[in-house]
């Protein structure tokens, strides 16, 4: 998925006072990403912040990911940090395209990260997230897979479960799980791709039963939209009564290959309906904000 924006934008965004672009270098490779603290960052020195990592679709950048997205604003009404990471070509390591084991070193890639922050923020290590858009999405999938002992919870947007992710998981620790998907999507197709990435309902499935949730599916929750806003929006949860970890799907009817509340100006691409009836950055952290590690 590729957002086509001004340059001279994403200058004036990097070079922003409260993102910063950091880079590291990781089995011999220079890695970046772009750390962003809210200005209650600077005003509460005694505070430990959570983190959220946000991760591109593939053929973006980090800036544009962080452009489109808009979810610092999100983190400067809640007081937590986003990084933004930039894969390697524009991609990441999720057993499409590459070996799921000896292609791109994107685990290690977020672990070193995760070392970096630790050392040079103030970071509530309770509280790590990630989420990410397309392949993105499928990333923070595969980090709840197999780093569910450093992140609280994931939110995958436009992005199922993995096959080569569901081959490979081990039966580890619990993750708070949300997924939103469009069923309208075009791009990554709602009822899954034979081979490829499981459905909507099977990623849910998969994880309610991974993170040992029982009892009879409830009936989703309609969420209203704004007038003229043709998606419909609906909410799905199980689990967490207990403090545990939960999971959740938020499915927009007729909603395409998009971020729910974004502004849709990307161009040139088939990537359908951008639904106004939720804002994912809310969303996310919303669910987010119930998970501890």
């Amino acid at each position: 998925m590729k957002i086509v924006i001004s340059l001279l934008t994403l200058t004036c965004l990097c070079t922003s006072a409260l993102a910063q672009v950091s880079s590291l270098v990781h089995k011999e490779d220079k890695r970046r990403y772009i750390v962003y603290t809210p200005p209650s960052y600077q005003s509460a020195p005694q505070q430990a912040f959570p983190v959220v990592f946000n991760f591109h679709g593939g053929g973006m950048s980090m800036a544009e990911q962080m452009l489109y997205t808009q979810m610092n604003k999100t983190a400067d009404r809640h007081q937590f940090i986003v990084v933004y990471p930039q894969g390697i070509k524009q991609d990441w390591n999720v057993g499409f395209g590459m070996d799921y084991l000896a292609g791109t070193d994107d685990v290690g890639f977020t672990q070193a990260m995760l070392s970096k922050l630790k050392q040079d923020y103030r970071i509530d290590d309770k509280r790590i997230y990630a989420t990410g858009l397309s392949r993105g999405g499928f990333f923070a999938l595969r980090l709840a897979a197999e780093l569910p002992q450093q992140f609280a919870a994931v939110a995958s947007v436009g992005a199922p479960m993995p096959e080569p992710v569901v081959r490979h998981h081990q039966q580890r620790g619990k993750v708070g799980m949300l997924l939103i998907q469009g069923t309208a999507d075009k791009v990554v197709l709602y009822e899954g791709k034979a081979a490829g990435y499981l459905s909507a309902q099977g990623t849910f499935d998969y994880w309610r039963k991974h993170n040992g949730i029982d009892g009879a599916t409830p009936q989703p929750r309609l969420i209203p939209g704004p007038a003229g806003d043709t998606t419909q929006v609906s909410w799905l949860e199980q689990g967490g009564d207990d403090g545990g970890a939960s999971v959740a799907l938020l499915t927009v009817k007729d909603g395409g290959h998009t971020w729910p509340g974004a502004d849709a100006f990307n161009i040139g691409l088939p990537i359908g309906k951008t639904t106004r009836a939720v804002d994912a950055n809310d969303v996310i952290w919303e669910f987010f904000s119930k998970h501890r590690r």
